[in-house]
């Protein structure tokens, strides 16, 4: 059996074959070009031939055409003899079949990432024998990188390259939240690769915000994660159940028969999945969380959201001595994740002290570092009074969007934590507009208290 060290046991065609698509491939010349290696070659004029091509890269940032390689050739090696063989051997590239490239490019590239696997799992149990237990993020870091060896960098775009997809009207495709005056706002709501925050202080009803967002998704089709830290899986099940029945939570039970009935065949009429999973609070990293979500994309099925209940739960991968910088890089790995695994993402973050009292929670009153109020797209905030808490009313703002019109609130809109209601057609006004503040009529809270009253009496 041939040596696999090498491409020879692939045969010389092969080799011809794979120099000819380095040459005329631009996408996997580019992903290839870091990693393979001359010596791969078993024949000294391939090595030659590869060598120049990766010096030339190396030199001006782009692969030479076979003319080039020609010129160097000629330029380059002083023996005539020398310049003969080279110079015949690239006939043969230039000319080769294109028959079977796409199993060229596939067994070459393949190889290389096992030489390069190979060789940082050498140098990843030299550092365990010898006994240096801390350096377990150094080693994963190796091994990631390793695995991601000849991925193609597909988020450089030049400017003018597909115009006419760039000017169609839906070029964002936006997942909707459900909320209709948000998703307005938001053209549409997120699309994947995007980021959206959710901040208001504790109990005022962030699961109940993100947990209507997965159910809206799933709902038009979409496959949805939804991840969480604090609640019992069975309550945010029964909160999804009371958005398919219009059943108060508190009532499920009394109408078992009707409600498993109904959700049976919501099901039935489902191909995509809407997948709670509860983690560990404090202890998870987004990395992580990234490899959960690589799993179950390797077992065949999709995800289109991801909802993270909530971020403040979430470690940093790495130990730093700036808790401040540690929240931001937490809120950094989430977008990079959602942009790498096409994502739709949101999560929900606390807001601090002063944020219980406000009338409006604006983006300063986040609790912890302003750094994750930086990197989100788009960030709603909830705020609460304890009257409006009794009218199961809310102010909800948009304080910052990267895709339409911020500065933005609802004031006293429906907000009914029990029956996950949540609707804004109502009055809008806009932050920063303190006269239009003091005249604002809020006699519809009392309104509605006075009416309560007498409905009671």
């Amino acid at each position: 059996m041939s040596d696999k060290k090498n491409f020879g046991y692939l045969g010389n065609t092969f080799q011809i074959q794979l120099l000819n698509n380095i040459v005329i491939y631009k996408e996997f010349s580019n992903s290839i070009i870091d990693v393979i290696d001359p010596q791969y070659f078993d024949n000294q004029y391939f090595k030659v031939i590869c060598q120049m091509i990766k010096e030339y890269y190396l030199k001006y940032e782009h692969i030479p055409t076979f003319n080039t390689i020609e010129q160097l050739t000629k330029s380059e090696l002083s023996s005539p003899m020398a310049q003969k063989n080279i110079l015949d051997t690239l006939e043969q590239v230039k000319n080769v079949s294109d028959e079977g490239s796409i199993y060229v490019q596939e067994k070459s590239l393949k190889f290389c990432k096992q030489q390069e696997l190979q060789r940082v799992m050498v140098k990843s149990q030299s550092i365990i024998d010898n006994g240096d237990f801390e350096s377990y993020d150094k080693l994963e870091e190796m091994v990631r990188g390793a695995l991601q060896v000849g991925e193609v960098d597909k988020g450089t775009t030049d400017v003018f390259f597909n115009l006419s997809e760039v000017m169609d009207e839906d070029y964002r495709h936006p997942i909707p939240i459900g909320i209709s005056g948000i998703d307005n706002l938001l053209k549409g709501g997120l699309a994947k690769g995007e980021i959206g925050v959710i901040l208001a202080p504790t109990g005022v009803g962030k699961s109940t915000f993100t947990t209507k967002i997965a159910n809206h998704a799933f709902n038009l089709g979409y496959n949805v994660l939804q991840i969480f830290f604090e609640d019992n899986p069975k309550i945010i099940q029964r909160k999804h159940i009371t958005l398919w029945t219009g059943i108060h939570p508190d009532d499920l039970t009394d109408n078992k028969e009707l409600v498993i009935d109904k959700v049976k065949q919501i099901q039935n009429n489902k191909k995509n999945k809407l997948t709670l999973k509860k983690l560990p609070s404090d202890t998870v990293t987004m990395n992580q969380i990234k490899n959960q979500i690589r799993k179950i994309l390797a077992n065949g099925d999709k995800v289109d959201m991801v909802i993270l209940d909530y971020i403040d739960c979430v470690v940093p991968d790495r130990k730093m001595s700036d808790e401040w910088k540690s929240e931001g890089s937490v809120m950094r790995a989430f977008e990079s994740m959602c942009h790498e695994l096409d994502l739709v993402g949101w999560t929900a973050t606390q807001g601090n002290r002063s944020s219980i009292s406000s009338e409006v929670v604006t983006t300063d009153q986040m609790g912890g570092s302003i750094k994750k109020a930086q990197v989100g797209h788009v960030i709603i905030t909830v705020a609460k009074s304890l009257q409006q808490k009794e009218m199961n009313l809310a102010t909800i703002a948009i304080t910052k969007s990267r895709i339409g019109k911020d500065g933005i609130i609802f004031e006293n809109c429906k907000f009914d934590n029990g029956m996950l209601e949540i609707d804004t057609e109502q009055s809008v006004t806009f932050l920063g507009h303190e006269e239009q503040k003091e005249v604002k009529n809020r006699n519809r809270i009392k309104e509605l208290l006075k009416l309560k009253k007498e409905t009671e009496s």
